[in-house]
């Protein structure tokens, strides 16, 4: 019984694929785990817009005056809105008890 359709025979399609698949796998595996060298003065590249922001008024670069203002507004009434909702909490929670 010589059958050449069997699994593990050099000949067969599919014992080439998955040789050339495990191949690339171990390729690409031993690609992704090694440290890639850097340039002396090379930033990396997916971090150069949150590199250059150094101060606080950078941030707003991107934003239309209006929409600074805007902005501004809506933080302040939001931390106005939750300082009151606390100061409800902690009166409902401390003060009438005593």
């Amino acid at each position: 019984m010589n059958q050449a359709g069997g699994s593990g025979y050099t000949s067969d399609i599919l014992y080439f694929m998955r040789a050339l698949l495990f191949t690339a796998l171990l390729c690409m595996g031993y690609q992704l785990s090694r440290p890639s060298p850097t340039a002396g003065n090379e930033v990396d590249l997916l971090l150069a817009d949150t590199v250059k922001l150094s101060s606080p008024d950078k941030e707003w670069i991107g934003l239309p005056p209006w929409q600074r203002k805007a902005s501004e507004k809506a933080v302040a009434r939001y931390t106005e809105s939750q300082e009151k909702k606390w100061r409800r909490w902690n009166e409902a929670m401390f003060e009438r008890s005593a």
